[in-house]
């Protein structure tokens, strides 16, 4: 049975490429993934010019913006025709043209053609243009995604969250606004510019000239705001960061702030915040309704000063009367995209900034990196810890040290120990989130820092003790990373996990949705999914940190009774507190202060009366 979540997004597939099937999709989007390289080359090849670096994202694609502006030029011919034709009919008019009609038919036809031709032009560059904008927009979300799947998983920690979305969604946002400006708007406004010049400086030099003088203006315009506005934008970007991750934190702390009645504070925390993106977006639009304001009112003035300087030459008889509209119509329209180019200065600005803001994840050095590494196959389960030591990024002090203890195939192996003893430090090692500072682990009798993660990973299940879920179905959360599951498979899982009475309870059985994070079930249901999600892999080992925690007494017992099960098929590794989860383990590990201080079986660490016992004993 498909779920509804599983329809919805086949709906959504179908309406954004009807002709392809989810499959072929996904397949393309694997084929494609050497595509991201192009955005970690550029960045590296010009960090430090935002500018080329979004140039070089556009590599391959140069064709496409190469027809966008043929096809724009061809559109956009009428804009710049009319002026002549205008001019034409008017010194024919006031000349007593006899031919007059006749050359008003025309140059009407003709206008109308242009006219016509604009409408599938227009079409024809759009489309080169959006879609060379489209591809790199996506390319880059799709690169920044793949960069944080493997970037290291402590310095990542260090990244909050929600400047990361930040990044992938606002910051790219603005990239694709700005090469919307720099290769079309910007491409428009040059070629705007240099037709009107080029007819200038045809039908009269001395306006020509005129007209450059408005070159300096627009120069020394440019140069008085850039630095202002390139700081403000740093400015307000770095807080609306900070605003995304304290959003993602308050939301995350709704039931802890209700529970103890910090709703004020919390408020008073968040309208901090919004005051200070408020003032920062304030003096943004501050300096550049000054920026706007100041261009404005200085072109305008050039504009009168063009009717009056062409009105006098007229006059005097060194142009034709039409050719003062003619002129004028030319000057507006240099005037406009000179007005357009300044700005564009804050929102290229702004892009470039946001250029800088992506490379800083493009850019990040702390990756587990595959290269040299080797698959390494399927593997048995036996595990060596060979005085194994390890320490937090940018730290030398080592929070677990001198570990040395070997794991046979399919036993179950037992961390215990006060909390912040390094129980869960160690349980990251072993699914490769850190390397061992110091000392090696070995898996088979590989070294974990040879192999590639992926491979190993692959062949693992984590039950957490914060159960992770996503906002599908129970379904899609059991059956996530797998494919080819048989319905008779699934069942025998829902057994297993002890989920099938709390499936009957449901409205919608394996289909309900289970809401943002899981948050329309309990913690003991939450945990029940984690625990399936984990049986339906198979695994060859399981990793299981407080997969208890969350379950009554009852529920305990009959989740235990499915660990128990799958710990005979596999190497099986228990980070936990309550005596009923470790008592059978082939071997303890008791940790204090980051080193063993005793191992052994349940029975043995008993009789030995040691820390075990104590810890036993305070129970």
């Amino acid at each position: 049975m498909r779920s509804k979540n599983e329809t919805a997004e086949k709906r959504r597939l179908s309406a954004y490429q009807k002709t392809k099937t989810e499959k072929e999709i996904a397949a393309q989007h694997e084929a494609g993934k050497p595509e991201t390289d192009i955005y970690y080359e550029s960045y590296a090849r010009n960090e430090g010019s935002p500018l080329k670096t979004l140039l070089g994202f556009y590599k391959g694609l140069y064709m496409n913006f190469f027809w966008s502006t043929f096809f724009y030029i061809i559109k956009h011919s009428p804009v710049w025709v009319l002026p002549i034709v205008t001019a034409s009919i008017i010194n024919n008019v006031t000349g007593h043209n006899p031919d007059v009609y006749r050359i008003i038919a025309l140059e009407a036809g003709f206008m109308v053609f242009l006219l016509i031709l604009n409408v599938p032009m227009n079409h024809l560059h759009i489309h080169f243009r959006s879609r060379a904008v489209r591809k790199v927009e996506a390319g880059l979300r799709s690169a920044l995604i793949h960069k944080i799947q493997i970037m290291s998983i402590p310095h990542q920690k260090e990244m909050l969250s929600g400047r990361l979305q930040s990044k992938i969604i606002r910051d790219v946002e603005a990239v694709e606004t700005l090469s919307d400006q720099l290769f079309v708007s910007l491409i428009n406004i040059v070629i705007n510019v240099i037709v009107a010049l080029s007819v200038t400086i045809t039908r009269s030099p001395v306006v020509f000239l005129f007209f450059l003088c408005t070159v300096p203006i627009a120069a020394a315009l440019v140069a008085g705001f850039k630095k202002p506005i390139k700081k403000h934008n740093q400015l307000f970007r770095k807080e609306m960061e900070e605003t995304s991750a304290k959003v993602m934190e308050m939301v995350e702390l709704v039931p802890v702030t209700r529970a103890h009645g910090l709703g004020k504070e919390e408020t008073n925390r968040m309208d901090t915040q919004v005051d200070l993106i408020a003032q920062a977006g304030y003096s943004l639009d501050i300096i550049q309704g000054q920026f706007g304001a100041v261009s404005w009112a200085i072109f305008q003035i050039a504009q009168i000063l063009c009717l009056t300087f062409t009105s006098v030459l007229a006059v005097r008889g060194r142009v034709q009367v039409g050719d003062v509209v003619l002129y004028q119509s030319y000057f507006t329209t240099i005037v406009g995209q000179v007005s357009s180019l300044l700005t564009l200065l804050p929102i290229i600005s702004k892009g470039l900034e946001s250029v800088s803001s992506i490379g800083e994840i493009l850019t990040f050095k702390h990756v587990e990196s595959s290269i040299g590494r080797r698959d390494i196959g399927k593997i048995r389960g036996a595990y060596d810890f060979e005085n194994v030591g390890y320490a937090y990024p940018d730290s030398k002090e080592e929070i677990v040290r001198g570990i040395t203890f070997h794991v046979e195939p399919g036993e179950t192996v037992a961390f215990v120990g006060e909390s912040g003893a390094g129980k869960s430090t160690l349980m990251n090692l072993l699914v490769g989130f850190g390397m061992p500072s110091s000392g090696h682990l070995k898996i088979d009798g590989n070294d974990i820092s040879e192999i590639r993660l992926q491979s190993y990973r692959k062949q693992l299940a984590v039950v957490p003790q914060n159960t992770i879920l996503f906002s599908g179905t129970i379904k899609d959360n059991i059956l996530y990373g797998t494919e080819g599951v048989s319905e008779e498979k699934l069942s025998r899982v829902i057994e297993e996990a002890g989920l099938r009475s709390v499936i009957d309870k449901l409205p919608d059985g394996i289909d309900t949705v289970v809401g943002e994070h899981g948050d329309k079930l309990s913690g003991g249901q939450k945990q029940r999914i984690s625990i399936a999600r984990a049986l339906i892999r198979d695994p060859k080992v399981i990793l299981l940190d407080e997969a208890t925690s969350a379950l009554d007494s009852i529920s305990e017992k009959e989740v235990s009774y499915a660990l128990e099960n799958i710990s005979n098929r596999c190497t099986t590794f228990i980070v936990a507190h309550r005596l009923a989860t470790i008592e059978k383990a082939d071997k303890i590990v008791v940790i204090e202060n980051g080193t063993i201080a005793e191992i052994g079986s349940f029975k043995e660490l008993m009789d030995k009366k040691g820390l075990f016992y104590r810890m036993e004993m305070t129970r």
